[in-house]
Parts: C-alpha cells; sequence; structure tokens
C-alpha cells in the first residue's frame, strides 16, 4: 500500500451530482424540475393531506359523535381471572394494585374496576379504584371485602 492507490472506504463517499450549475453539468436548465407547474416553483410545499384542489379526505368523510374530555378510562379485570390466579398459587388472600401490576393484569398508571365475570369462590380482600354491582355482591358472598380506592 503506498499513497498513490489510497481510496476511501466503499459508500462512504458519495458524488452528488451538482444541479443549476450551468448546461455542461447536464443538470442545468429546468434543474430536474421539468418545465412549468407547481413543483417547478421555489418555495413549493406539498401540505399534509392536499389533494391538488381536491375536497381533502378529512372533510369530505362526515363527523360525528361526542369525545368526552374528562372521560376516565378503566382496566377490567373479571372476577375468574383472580380465581384463576388464586389457583394458580400467584395470590393468597389481598389483592391491591401493586399485585395487580406485577402479574400484569394492570398498567402502573391505570385506573382498575372489579368486573362480575365468572365465579369466587375464595375469600379475598381486594383494594380497587371502581367494582361492579355484580363484583362487589360476589366478593361479599365468599366472605371477602372489596375496598374502593
Amino acid at each position: 500500500m503506498s499513497l498513490h492507490n489510497l481510496t476511501p472506504a466503499e459508500g462512504s463517499v458519495k458524488k452528488e451530482k451538482r444541479i443549476a450549475r450551468g448546461e455542461g453539468s447536464g443538470k442545468g436548465g429546468t434543474s430536474t424540475r421539468g418545465h412549468n407547474g407547481q413543483k417547478s416553483r421555489s418555495g413549493y410545499s406539498k401540505k399534509v393531506g392536499f389533494e391538488g384542489g381536491q375536497m381533502p379526505l378529512q372533510r369530505r368523510v362526515p363527523k360525528f359523535g361526542f369525545t368526552n374530555l374528562n372521560r376516565k378510562e378503566y382496566q377490567g379485570i373479571n372476577l375468574d381471572k383472580l380465581q384463576s390466579l388464586v389457583d394458580n398459587g400467584t395470590i393468597s388472600d389481598t389483592v391491591n394494585l401493586e399485585i395487580l401490576v406485577a402479574n400484569g393484569l394492570a398498567g402502573k398508571n391505570e385506573l382498575v374496576k372489579i368486573l362480575g365475570n365468572g365465579e369466587l369462590k375464595t375469600k379475598l380482600n381486594i383494594t380497587a379504584h371502581k367494582f361492579s354491582a355484580t363484583a362487589k355482591a360476589a366478593i361479599e358472598a365468599a366472605g371477602g371485602e372489596a375496598v374502593t380506592l
């Protein structure tokens, strides 16, 4: 190896075509922009959703409904899921948010609602943000306690 045969690494140097530098460059004249039209002008930028003057899709589709900004989203957990955790030996007598998060039933920042689907055979003291009426009745029928946060 000597100085006369040193070359840059493959792909490290890109020979860029210089446009708008005269006719001799092969990229002069219209500078690869075609002839006339919106895209040939300087300062052109296409707006998001622009369809060439046609009525855009987000304005063509009818709007309806209402979104309540103050809505509270709850992560629902059914009683049969809690019973399966008891059967596995994962939980014993108390269920709180830390236990639910550790078992992947809820996220750490989520609000939790216990729902009444399934059957609860074990006495559990459950702490959650909300309970359905059937879930609360089933928990108390099994001898447990439903504590609302």
